[in-house]
């Protein structure tokens, strides 16, 4: 195989035909949930990039190979492993999950021919062409390239990039990047050199010596065979061969049924499957045009390249006005039939009419005349063919016709190679269209999701092949988002499990977890001393063993505050009133004193009350003072009371998982949270229990904030018992809002997302999760919590649809799917996976069976690893008939 590469500098690409190419990768935009503004944005970008390029440019979307090395070394890079070996034995049980898997990325890239700086030297390049097809075949160097054409180049290449700005964002493609392109077309379906280590690497770039561009040999790019249909060699053909002429043989021995390229080279032997769109239907919908996008639903990977002919608006109209006149001719020559004009003549004026009238529009409209190649590839003949074919099947359901030329493999897998010419024998193949429906195909569409390093949470379920979702709370703050999130979900959805699996991924990578566990069962408890392998500390915040008095925790000035908050809440009176007033002025004097606690706030009160001179303000503290002795006599309200008890030292919560747990304490219904009149009549341990509540979550957050250089997570399962007052919503938002400049972060779950806080403290949340929700109007306020469009029925039935609820035993497979967004805005269909690690996994779960099942046998791991949210086994789908449908 001859590489058509002479020359790489910086971005540009001398070839062996003459022509100088800049290479640009381009930065995809995620569509798969993204809204229809984003979407037009994305359009009108891609429309303007090809009214601002003219010749031959061309487009390539290939799949880079995704080693499960790549994957683990995202998930350690930035953590000390020998200080942290649990998180080394996370990375292992994951590089076990996807050591066999077959898993690609999609990138996307553009190649523009440079116009010759001026004629001279397009004159040159002509020559040059000629004089390199004789010094390849007599074996003498190529031309030299002077400093003065590279510098030539640099330039127009800049200018080209100017003029691309509107477009896609497009940054240079690096020498090795280039390079990786040819290797990747060569090795497709071996294991192919990785793209992440090209993005880093110094080579492949040429150099000016004494004004004289000097490069290193590519030639060993093209140490490679190309056979078209190859041989299949398996024992099944080679045993079947019948007699009679070769083009009738039914066993596949025939050249005409090997419709693939065998590609050999020192790495192996690669089966390839070059297919081109030989025709594609003349009006589509607009949320079923892009095609390109769609190619990602496919169990396996699809390369494809778009060889383009810009033709300017001036000659398109011209090329229309032909057209018409040859139009009329034929319904002349129609019309002596008595059958009349067949409908096809109706139909191509029609579309004739409206490209006239779209060309006339503006002066910078331009008419796309493109041949998309698509590449398929197996280590086996058969797998390729099988995977062609099935592409073929999905394609031709959209009404797109895809043909495997015979005769034609070698010419298409050279589009593949930078620089390479297109053969004339692909113009055949040419479709013609506007700019805006080529950019309505999809180019440059993603479905990246995840942060670039981070724990594993599960794979994306959005495309055929497995790509795996990282996420990094704890390097949020690094790179100036949030680290907080948010997580919805009805009942049974896996909410809570997501959630112990994110606060395990804190732990295990060097962070901590602070986790207020609720429940009665203490679950969270329970996984904290079985997850961290006795890292953890447990606090029993309800049996009144400590006090968690502010005024004895916290420095006066944090105690004030902390004080009056709880007081107030408490005692259910406005900070403003006169009451608010009184309690303000005993708070502050007690605080100032030697000796501040609570119970000197209740002494402090009586004594005011005693004193005749201000009646009402004494009547004021007489009230305040009985309120609270019922709280203080009550046994929840001693914890806060109880001068006796040794104060909590927050100080001293620096175990890696720290969870207070409060069993016991009530909280008052949903329905009296929301009516005031409601509220003041639940049961004293309920409103005790919801204050008393309020001072943890401040304890918790006391502790996430001290200690900026070591990130901490605060876990707050079902936080509407915090977010339901005025006190608990604030300190959410502060939390939220704060968080990032101490390196902390909120983890709010719940059933609904307006229970996560203010409109505010949900807007700042930097990652947000929705599980299943079958009620579809939670449905609906949980698309519009991840900014989707609530009134989208087919997004709002993907949510209730979520891990169906459902006895079948595949339910395994469907466990753990979530609709996420990242810290980036994009948002996909992802499904959660629980490490197989038996410390993690054996109490993870809070379904009743399973949970039993754990307590029964605390001491002993279970038989077998019990599956992930989602079942660990990997399923690579089936191939679809139709890849139509998604958005």
């Amino acid at each position: 195989m001859r590489v058509p590469i002479r020359h790489v500098v910086d971005n540009l690409l001398w070839t062996v035909h003459g022509t100088v190419w800049a290479v640009y990768r381009v930065t995809p935009v995620a569509t798969r949930y993204a809204p229809a503004r984003a979407r037009r944005e994305l359009l009108g970008r891609l429309t303007t990039m090809v009214r601002q390029l003219d010749g031959a440019p061309r487009w390539y979307g290939l799949c880079a190979q995704v080693d499960h090395g790549e994957v683990i070394g995202r998930m350690v890079d930035g953590v000390d492993l020998d200080a942290h070996p649990e998180w080394e034995e996370v990375a292992d049980a994951a590089l076990g999950l996807l050591v066999d898997q077959e898993m690609h990325r999609r990138t996307h890239w553009l190649a523009v021919p440079l116009q010759a700086p001026s004629g001279r030297a397009e004159v040159q390049a002509a020559a040059r062409a000629g004089w390199s097809e004789v010094a390849h075949l007599l074996g003498l160097p190529p031309v030299m390239v002077d400093a003065a054409e590279v510098a030539a180049y640099r330039t127009r290449a800049a200018q080209v990039a100017a003029q691309l700005s509107g477009g896609p964002q497009l940054r240079p493609a690096r020498p090795a990047e280039i390079v990786w392109m040819c290797q990747h077309a060569v090795h497709r379906g071996l294991e192919e050199p990785l793209l992440l280590q090209a993005q880093s690497a110094t080579t492949g770039a040429g150099r000016l010596v004494n004004g004289v561009l000097r490069s290193p040999s590519y030639q060993g790019l093209g140490q490679v065979r190309l056979t078209e249909g190859g041989h299949d060699a398996s024992p099944q053909r080679a045993s079947g061969r019948q007699s009679g002429a070769w083009w009738r043989r039914a066993e596949g021995t025939s050249p005409v049924r090997r419709q693939w390229l065998e590609v050999e080279s020192a790495q192996g032997t690669s089966y390839q499957a070059q297919l081109v769109i030989g025709e594609q239907p003349s009006a589509v919908e607009w949320s079923s045009a892009d095609v390109l996008a769609q190619l990602e639903v496919m169990p396996f990977g699809v390369d494809y390249v778009v060889d383009l002919q810009v033709v300017p608006a001036e000659k398109a109209r011209r090329q229309v006005r032909q057209k018409k006149r040859e139009l009329v001719d034929q319904s002349e020559q129609y019309g002596a039939e008595t059958t009349g004009l067949p409908d096809s003549i109706f139909g191509a004026a029609g579309d004739l009419g409206e490209q006239s009238v779209r060309l006339e529009r503006t002066s910078s409209e331009v008419e796309v005349q493109s041949v998309t190649a698509l590449t398929v590839w197996g280590d086996t003949p058969a797998l390729c063919d099988e995977r062609a074919r099935a592409l073929e099947g999905a394609l031709s359901g959209m009404n797109y016709t895809v043909i495997r030329p015979i005769g034609g493999q070698v010419q298409l897998f050279a589009l593949s190679l930078p620089g390479a010419a297109a053969s004339p024998k692909l113009r055949e193949f040419r479709q013609h269209e506007l700019s805006e429906d080529w950019a309505m195909r999809g180019a440059g569409s993603s479905l990246e999701l995840g942060d670039a390093v981070g724990a594993l949470v599960g794979v994306s379920l959005d495309c055929g092949t497995v790509r795996p979702v990282l996420l990094d709370l704890a390097g949020a703050p690094g790179r100036n988002v949030s680290a907080s999130m948010g997580i919805v979900g009805e009942l049974g959805s896996g909410k809570s499990v997501c959630e112990k699996l994110l606060c395990s991924a804190v732990v295990d990578r060097g962070g901590q977890a602070i986790v207020i566990d609720r429940t009665p069962l203490r679950e969270w408890a329970s996984f904290a001393t079985a997850a961290t392998n006795g890292r953890a500390q447990i606090v029993d915040a309800a049996t009144a063993t400590v006090s968690i008095d502010p005024l004895r925790l916290f420095p006066p000035a944090d105690g004030v505050r902390w004080a009056m908050s709880y007081l107030t809440l408490q005692l259910g009176i406005g900070p403003m009133t006169p009451a608010g007033a009184v309690l303000s002025h005993v708070v502050h004097k007690v605080a100032a004193s030697t000796r501040p606690s609570m119970r000197a706030v209740l002494e402090g009160l009586d004594q005011l009350a005693a004193e005749p001179e201000q009646p009402k303000r004494a009547q004021e503290a007489a009230n305040l003072a009985d309120m609270l002795r019922i709280v203080a006599d009550d046994r929840f309200g001693a914890m806060v009371f109880d001068p006796t008890l040794p104060p909590l030292r927050w100080q001293d919560l620096d175990g890696d998982m720290v969870v207070i747990t409060t069993a016991g304490l009530t909280l008052p219904s949903r329905e009296a949270l929301a009516k005031p009149e409601l509220l003041a009549q639940q049961p004293l341990e309920a409103l005790i229990g919801r204050a008393v509540l309020y001072l943890v979550a401040a304890v918790a957050r006391t502790v996430a904030f001290s200690d900026a250089s070591r990130f901490c997570l605060i876990a707050l399962d079902e936080c509407y018992w915090l977010t339901s007052s005025t006190e608990g919503s604030a300190l959410v938002h502060e939390v939220v809002h704060d968080g990032r400049k101490h390196a902390a972060g909120a983890l709010l779950g719940s059933h609904d997302e307006e229970e996560l806080g203010d409109a505010t403290t949900r807007g700042l949340l930097g990652y947000k999760a929705v599980m299943r929700h079958s009620d579809r109007s939670l449905a609906r306020r949980s698309a519009a919590f991840l900014g989707l469009d609530p009134g989208n029925e087919e997004v709002v039935s993907d949510i209730t649809m979520l891990s169906p609820a459902r006895e079948e035993a595949d339910d395994e497979d469907h466990k753990g799917e979530c609709l996420l967004r990242d810290s980036q805005g994009r948002i996909g269909r992802i499904r959660v996976l629980i490490p197989e690690v038996e410390r993690i996994s054996v109490r993870i779960r809070t379904t009743p069976s399973s949970a039993q099942a754990h307590d029964q046998r605390p001491a002993e791991p279970p038989d077998a690893p019990p599956p992930g949210v989602g079942n660990r086994r990997l399923r690579r789908p089936a191939a679809k008939a139709s890849v139509g449908g998604t958005r």
